[in-house]
């Protein structure tokens, strides 16, 4: 049984995930020196049902993966701003990816990630994370290749605290991943994990239009940091 009773075996959407995070998440509420950074699309709407309900900021942490070609859904990596790229060599040796097929691929998912940064963004600063208490969310992980590259674009800036909360991953992916944070919280570790759609009833892609209008709101909203 799930230690967090508000999050099924099988969620209802990236709202209800996103709802069923913010128990484990009370002792970081209305505290100025937290923000929640959402890995877009998918963990945009799960960050801001969290944003929300603790009452502190919230901002984007951009990252892609790096598909395997012909099998996109399987990740040989990640890149995220600032220059992070992390690279998994066992997919890279099993699926005999040479330099050329992988540096098209950083190429493709690097233009999508600056187009991301434009379209989301626009003008406004990325956030200054030093010093604060920053927690990573997503709407589950598989590899964890993207949360990788999140927590180490993170560190470089010297934050106080790094935590991820995620509503489902692998539990393989979780020990792994904890050793590099202070803090993971993940409440649903399936035994046979499939794909992070697997644990959703709607798993309906986030649009652009969706991560834009829920930034917008919490850009918006006052909160207890006195944050714009």
């Amino acid at each position: 049984m799930s230690e967090y009773p508000s999050l099924q075996m099988t969620l209802r959407n990236r709202q209800a995930a996103g709802q069923g995070l913010v128990a484990a998440l009370q002792k970081y509420s209305r505290r100025p020196d937290v923000i929640v950074l959402a890995l877009p699309r998918g963990g945009v709407p799960v960050a801001w049902e969290v944003a929300r309900a603790l009452e502190v900021r919230m901002d984007l942490m951009l990252v892609r993966k790096l598909g395997v070609p012909g099998h996109e859904e399987l990740a040989m990596g990640a890149i995220a701003t600032g220059g992070i790229r992390i690279l998994n060599q066992d997919v890279l040796r099993n699926h005999h990816i040479d330099d050329a097929a992988l540096q098209a691929v950083v190429l493709r998912e690097t233009q999508e990630l600056l187009r991301r940064e434009h379209a989301y963004r626009g003008a406004r600063p990325a956030p200054d994370l030093h010093g604060q208490v920053v927690i990573l969310i997503d709407d589950g992980l598989a590899t964890g290749a993207s949360m990788h590259a999140a927590v180490q674009a993170t560190r470089l800036q010297h934050p106080a605290r790094i935590v991820v909360a995620v509503p489902l991953a692998p539990q393989e992916t979780v020990d792994t991943l904890s050793f590099e944070v202070d803090e993971l919280i993940c409440p649903i570790t399936p035994l046979w994990f499939v794909s992070i759609g697997n644990g959703y009833a709607d798993f309906t892609q986030t649009s652009d239009e969706e991560v834009i209008e829920l930034l917008q709101r919490a850009w918006q909203r006052p909160c207890e940091s006195g944050a714009p």
